[in-house]
């Protein structure tokens, strides 16, 4: 052991926000500007450790220093170690480079003093001229490595240059399987189902929860669930518990939950997704009746309640502040005429409900039957609030909306068929602001769907 000073090399941290390009996986590259190392070349979104910062917490703030994205420290993974040497001077540092896939707001320039530029890259076409280091850090993650040594001599270039010297050493680790879940949810998936020979991420884009399909070596198929709240774990698991069993082998069965980390692991259905799916028009009909059907039983799984008095006001004036640029002419006025007719609706009864019924949350098994997922917004709702999502799909079609209602057992009152479309209402501009704010074309344009159709309801 050496008596003289221990050597000390500082540490920097790195963003890969990473999303899907239309050609495949894209990362956030930005281009450095005014004086500082570097200045003119691109770079991932990058910086030092604050005084008695972690890692995470650094990226996290950098990400928002620089990005203006707001990333939650459960969302952050390790992805690849870079020890590194400038070709000026001889101090070598420690880059630590973080995968993010996840995420709140949209990127941009935030210290134009120090950047621009800021755009998406094809993470296997990468562009020039690029930070040397950093681009031997990407090489690595793009090889699923977990380390690199980039140690660049006097006279090298800072930027990367394909016919310079390759002074980039990838270091390779040990195998992994499905060690993209965090160590702590496969321990509980493994004590819920035993050996798990495979793990893939099905979540759906930006949902906030994560969601795995496991596979067990004698082929069993389970579904591990992480929530991205407390409230939508909690609601999952209620309903699970409460009201699903009365829908049969038609819904996934709990196997367990972990209240702590928030997740849950629940069966596989036998089903593909409606969600894309094209039906001719009779046998859409079918499924609408079918699905009516069921959520008509889950409605009745439990006793009915009264509902407080309706304060939908001032939540929907929020929404509107959220939504307002990008509405239609006419269309404040409608939503606040609808928030008017709405108070004055006499109070409903309320009712277990999925909560986010839709196409994207139904399975259709080989016989073509409905199966229903994903109940983490379950809760005490009107029937109608029920069927606001799932009325996208009638537009056009009233077959489909007589065929849900037929299987569902009743007719609407005229008082539901106005509190429907109040909720519509109020769901549409709600869709509409987060879906802007969350780039989810998806919602934003069923909110823009939604409004149209009302406006030709309530000229």
């Amino acid at each position: 052991m050496s008596g003289g000073a221990r050597h000390t090399v500082p540490v920097d941290v790195h963003l890969i926000l990473r999303r899907d390009g239309e050609s495949g996986p894209e990362v956030l590259l930005s281009r450095r500007a005014g004086p500082v190392y570097a200045s003119g070349l691109r770079h991932l979104p990058s910086g030092h450790l604050d005084p008695d910062e972690d890692m995470v917490e650094a990226v996290i703030r950098e990400a928002l220093e620089e990005t203006g994205v707001h990333i939650q420290a459960e969302d952050v993974t390790a992805a690849v170690t870079v020890h590194h040497r400038p070709p000026t001077g001889s101090r070598s540092r420690i880059a630590v480079f973080f995968e993010v896939r996840r995420w709140s707001g949209r990127p941009r320039i935030m210290e134009p003093d120090r950047c621009d530029g800021m755009d998406w890259y094809p993470l296997d076409a990468l562009p020039d001229p690029m930070v040397a280091y950093c681009r031997a850090g990407l090489d690595a993650y793009r090889a699923h490595l977990p380390a690199a040594v980039h140690f660049q001599q006097p006279g090298d270039a800072i930027e990367h240059r394909p016919d310079g010297p390759d002074r980039t050493h990838l270091l390779s680790g040990p195998p992994v399987g499905w060690m993209d879940v965090p160590y702590r949810l496969r321990v509980f998936a493994e004590q819920a189902v035993g050996r798990i020979a495979e793990a893939t991420e099905v979540s759906w884009v930006r949902t906030g929860s994560r969601v795995w399909r496991l596979a067990g070596p004698g082929g069993g198929t389970w579904y591990l669930k992480r929530h991205r709240g407390a409230k939508f774990h909690d609601r999952e698991v209620a309903a699970y518990r409460s009201w699903v069993p009365a829908l049969g082998a038609r819904v996934p069965r709990l196997v367990a939950a972990d209240t702590s980390a928030q997740a849950a692991v629940v069966t596989a259905l036998p089903g593909h997704p409606l969600h894309g799916m094209v039906l001719g028009a009779s046998d859409e009909a079918r499924v609408q009746q079918a699905l009516g059907s069921l959520v008509g039983v889950l409605h009745r799984s439990a006793p009915e309640r009264p509902a407080a008095a309706a304060t939908a006001a001032d939540k929907i004036k929020r929404h509107l502040d959220g939504a307002r640029p990008y509405l239609a002419d006419g269309d404040e006025d409608l939503v606040l005429a609808l928030v008017g007719a709405y108070a004055d609706l006499p109070k409903p009864t309320l009712v277990p409900t999925h909560g986010d019924l839709q196409y994207r949350n139904v399975l259709l098994d080989g016989a073509g039957e409905p199966l229903l997922f994903d109940f983490e917004r379950s809760e005490y709702n009107t029937a109608t609030r029920d069927m606001v999502r799932l009325s996208d799909t009638w537009t056009g079609r009233p077959d489909l909306r007589a065929a849900f209602l037929d299987g569902y057992g009743r007719a609407l009152t005229p008082e539901e068929e106005l509190r429907m479309d109040c909720e519509a209402a109020f769901d549409a501009v709600s869709g509409i602001a987060y879906g802007t704010s969350h780039d989810d074309p998806e919602v934003t344009e069923r909110g823009h769907r939604t409004l149209r159709r009302l406006r030709a309801r309530h000229p």
